[in-house]
């Protein structure tokens, strides 16, 4: 069945969301809670960022609905919001890799 086109909303919707995914260090903190939630400062120490750097990040992960964030006492915890996006991740992986061994084939 063939597929309907977007709509110009619906795709720059889905550009944003790329947007947010196309940070390195954002990614970064994705794989971190891949395991499971963190505090902030497991966050900055699995990460290497440091606290206002890993805080932007966060805010903009939450705000687009990839991590979800819950307080306890003084604690935050922050956790994935929906583990699909390591299925984008897997996809352009295994993209790189194709693309990679053609380069190297092309080499010869």
């Amino acid at each position: 069945m063939p597929q309907k086109p977007l709509d110009p909303d619906t795709l720059a919707a889905v550009a944003d969301r790329f947007k947010v995914l196309a940070e390195p260090a954002r990614l970064g903190v994705l794989q971190a809670l891949r395991d499971g939630q963190m505090t902030v400062t497991e966050l900055i120490d699995e990460t290497g960022l440091n606290q206002a750097n890993l805080s932007k990040h966060l805010q903009v992960l939450f705000s687009h609905g990839f991590v979800e964030r819950r307080r306890d006492k003084s604690w935050v915890y922050y956790s994935l919001a929906d583990a699909s996006v390591f299925k984008l991740c897997d996809i352009m992986c295994g993209q790189l890799d194709r693309h990679v061994a053609i380069q190297r084939y092309a080499a010869r």
